[in-house]
C-alpha cells in the first residue's frame, strides 16, 4: 500500500489534490450535518449573523476558495506549503458548492426543491476530482502512447477528435455525460452518438422536421428519466436530508 501511494499520489505530485478532495468531501459532509441539525434544533450551533444580517457559509468559503486557490499557485505542488493550501481550497470549495443553488437562483433554496442542485453539483465535482486522482487525463490524453505523444500530428488529432466529441455531447442535453468524457472519451463518444434530449441546442437545430427522431428521443428521455430520477432523489435526500421535518419556522441555517 506505501509503495503503490508514493508511486501514485506522491511521485506524480498528485498529494495536494487528493487533501483538496478529501477536505472537500469532508467540509461538505460536516456542513450538511450541522446544518441538519440546526433545521431540527438540536445540538450547540446555531445561525451566524452580523447586524442582522444572515451570514451564509458560502461566505467564508468564497474567502477560503480565493485563498487557497493563491496560494496553490504560488507553492507549486510540492511541500508543505503546497499541502496546506490545498487543504484551505478544498474546505472553501465544500462550503462554496454546499450553497450552490443559492449562488445559481440568487435566492435562500437551501432546503427546497432547487436546492438539490447543491448536492448534484458536489457529488459531480467529487467525481471529476477523483477520476485524475484513478490516472485519468483530460481529453483521453493518457490513452496516448509515448510514440503517439511524439507524433505531434497524432497528438493533436486525438485531442480534437475527443473535444468534438465532447462538444456534441454537451449540445445535446448531456452535461454529465460531457463532463465525465473529459476524463473518460468513451463516455463522449456515447453521448454524441445517442439522440439528443428534448430542448437542448441540437434538438432544436436538427430535429425540426426530423418527426421519428423527435418522438424516439422523447420517449428514450422520458424511460431514462423516470428511471433514474427517482435514484437520484433518494441519494440527495439521503446526502442533503430534504425531507426530514422542521419544528416550526426559521431562517435557512447556514
Amino acid at each position: 500500500m506505501g509503495h503503490w501511494f508514493s508511486r501514485n499520489i506522491l511521485e506524480p505530485g498528485k498529494l495536494p489534490m487528493l487533501l483538496a478532495l478529501t477536505s472537500f468531501v469532508l467540509t461538505f459532509l460536516v456542513t450538511r450535518t450541522v446544518t441538519r441539525l440546526i433545521r431540527a434544533g438540536k445540538g450547540p450551533f446555531g445561525n451566524v449573523s452580523s447586524g442582522g444580517v444572515h451570514i451564509h457559509h458560502v461566505v467564508p468559503g468564497v474567502v477560503l476558495t480565493v485563498l487557497g486557490g493563491f496560494g496553490a499557485v504560488a507553492s507549486g505542488r510540492h511541500g508543505f506549503g503546497a499541502a496546506a493550501f490545498a487543504v484551505v481550497f478544498g474546505v472553501g470549495a465544500g462550503l462554496v458548492l454546499d450553497e450552490f443553488a443559492l449562488i445559481l437562483h440568487l435566492d435562500d433554496v437551501y432546503w427546497s426543491e432547487e436546492g438539490r442542485k447543491s448536492v448534484e453539483v458536489v457529488v459531480l465535482t467529487a467525481a471529476l476530482m477523483l477520476l485524475p486522482l484513478s490516472g485519468f487525463s483530460p481529453l483521453g490524453v493518457d490513452d496516448v502512447t509515448e510514440e503517439e505523444r511524439q507524433d505531434r500530428v497524432s497528438f493533436l488529432l486525438t485531442l480534437v477528435l475527443n473535444f468534438l466529441f465532447i462538444l456534441v455531447t454537451l449540445v445535446k442535453g448531456k452535461l454529465r455525460l460531457a463532463l465525465i468524457g473529459v476524463f473518460v472519451p468513451f463516455v463522449a463518444i456515447v453521448g454524441a452518438a445517442r439522440l439528443a434530449r428534448p430542448g437542448s441546442w441540437w434538438w432544436r437545430h436538427f430535429y425540426g422536421r426530423r418527426e421519428r427522431a423527435r418522438a424516439r428521443g422523447t420517449v428514450r428521455a422520458y424511460r431514462h428519466d423516470k428511471r433514474w430520477t427517482r435514484v437520484r432523489r433518494r441519494v440527495q435526500d439521503l446526502i442533503g436530508g430534504f425531507q426530514e421535518r422542521v419544528p416550526g419556522r426559521g431562517s435557512t441555517p447556514s
